[in-house]
């Protein structure tokens, strides 16, 4: 199965792959698993004033702070994930990317924000469920 866990460094995450490692017989070493990171754009005045290699590179380290810790996790329980990481909003990037690498399952953490906070700030969660045609797990 082509699975994409859709990380972001939170205690979510955490829970999300702590589920994951203890479903091996679902979960393991035998499927092709990715992560996958989204980073909020700067500003676009930003952006033009550090210039594009800059702006990448800061892209690029900050989806490393999330990733590396996650892939050293998975790799000490015999999974070798793949690293994506784009720049734009997390619930529309996540369900761009599972459709666009046709994944068989995107795996996330969810916040559990009540309803009026969905209201209020939204959810990534939310928005992948409303976005995405791939099958998405939600770890709470």
């Amino acid at each position: 199965m082509k699975i994409l866990l859709a990380v972001d460094g939170s205690a979510f995450t955490k829970k999300m792959l702590a589920y994951l490692t203890t479903h091996e017989e679902m979960f393991g070493s035998h499927n092709d698993i990715t992560l996958f990171t989204v980073q909020a754009p700067l500003p676009p005045r930003a952006r033009a004033a550090v210039g594009a290699d800059v702006a990448n590179g800061y892209y690029a380290e900050e989806a490393a702070k999330v990733t590396d810790p996650v892939v050293k996790f998975l790799k000490r329980h015999g999974i070798e994930p793949k690293v994506l990481h784009k720049v734009g909003q997390p619930g529309e990037q996540i369900a761009k990317a599972a459709s666009a690498g046709k994944f068989d399952l995107v795996l996330m953490g969810s916040h559990g924000h009540s309803a009026l906070g969905n209201l209020v700030m939204g959810s990534v969660a939310t928005q992948v469920l409303a976005h995405c045609d791939v099958p998405v797990l939600l770890v709470r």
